[in-house]
């Protein structure tokens, strides 16, 4: 009998698309699926599942910014568009799955050209416009909320799946809550996106020492901040004589946001769904400048399963974050009920619910050509 055929999973090279990649290529591989990888230099720098297996680099940008860059973006695709028929014309794979970015687009359209199956997966709960570009090639579109802007009630296409997490997350999504009794340390934990936020540093301190000096000696944070902030905040909690843990980056994050009887954080699609499985309550202030301001559908659409509460960046004051921390420490029952809402939002079995659409795609493979929808 011959070997199967590979699927191959092309996506972008930020963590937000890396980390489902990563999830259904391990469910892939528990399940004796052959795998691949089609994407840009970035992935050089993928670890665990992504990195046992074979990765094909493709040329590719964003078509974005200045008049220059959106030439030389385009010029890049054009190079990846080639790179990738060459690839998958070696691969034959079964299935091309993919997570968006822009260097996933390549692949995709590729995958399009060769009338191979496939399925785009989105992360957010907005369709992002490298998966509008090419949309109309899927044979199928998971999703990872319940509505997702430019994505039609009517397409049939559409399957809530959710967004699939890393194993570490996956294994502790049956960690009990327990909110902090009268008197008893209250854990917090504050990270901004990879890199930090700037106005983290400079508001989630203030509103510290803004609360009642009893309310103020119960807490205990752990705190992402950029390198060039941690000086400055550090002085600013020991001063008030504040247990804080600060650092640029946490190894252990998935343990951190267990432990915590709050997260305040960004509202990315990895951090939403990392939130949802491990059952945590937050309050999430949307980077301002996310394209199509996703961060906000992805918050307003949590915040509506009563699992956080949101603070446009525009409102992210002093006042406004204390007043939040003040009015939650003193209802425990507040914080256990956000966190019972965000652990019935989640969905652990992302990975598999996902890897399940490409065994059927396998099986009995869309017409994709007979769509006659532009990429």
């Amino acid at each position: 009998m011959a070997d199967p055929r590979p699927v191959v999973l092309a996506t972008g090279g930020t963590g937000g698309h890396v980390f489902p990649a990563e999830a259904l290529a391990g469910e892939l591989e528990a399940r004796g699926v052959p795998f691949t990888l089609v994407t840009d230099a970035r992935g050089k720098q993928w670890q665990g599942a992504l990195a046992r297996q074979p990765v094909h680099y493709i040329h590719s940008a964003s078509p974005t910014g200045s008049l220059q860059k959106k030439l030389l973006g385009v010029f890049a695709l054009g190079l990846g568009l080639l790179d990738a028929w060459r690839a998958l014309g070696r691969i034959a794979p079964s299935a091309v799955v993919g997570f968006g970015g822009y260097a996933s687009v390549p692949t995709m359209m590729a995958a399009r050209l060769r009338r191979l199956p496939s399925i785009l997966h989105e992360q957010n709960a907005v369709l992002g416009r490298a998966n509008r570009m090419v949309q109309g090639g899927a044979a199928a579109v998971a999703t990872s909320f319940a509505r997702t802007r430019y994505i039609a009630d009517t397409d049939s296409r559409a399957r809530l799946v959710g967004n699939p997490v890393r194993e570490p997350v996956r294994a502790l999504g049956n960690s009990p809550y327990r909110a902090p009794g009268v008197d008893r340390v209250i854990d917090i934990l504050v990270f901004g996106g990879s890199q930090g936020a700037a106005s983290f540093s400079q508001i989630v301190p203030e509103a510290i020492l803004s609360l009642p000096a009893p309310l103020r000696a119960r807490l205990r944070l752990v705190q992402q901040c950029r390198p060039e902030d941690l000086e400055q905040v550090r002085g600013v909690y020991n001063r008030a004589g504040i247990v804080a843990e600060l650092a640029p980056f946490f190894v252990d994050l998935p343990q951190r946001l267990a432990s915590a009887h709050l997260v305040i954080g960004r509202s990315g699609a990895s951090t939403v769904a990392e939130l949802a499985t491990i059952g945590r309550p937050s309050i999430l202030i949307p980077y301002p400048y996310a394209a199509d301001d996703h961060q906000t559908a992805n918050a307003r659409a949590f915040e509506a399963e009563g699992a956080c509460l949101v603070i446009p960046h525009a409102d992210f004051t002093v006042a406004a974050l204390a007043g939040h921390l003040k009015s939650l420490f003193e209802a425990p029952q507040r914080l256990a009920d956000m966190a019972s809402a965000a652990h019935a939002a989640g969905r652990p079995d992302a990975a598999a619910r996902l890897a399940d659409m490409v065994s059927e795609l396998i099986a009995a493979p869309f017409p994709v050509a007979s769509r006659g929808v532009p990429a």
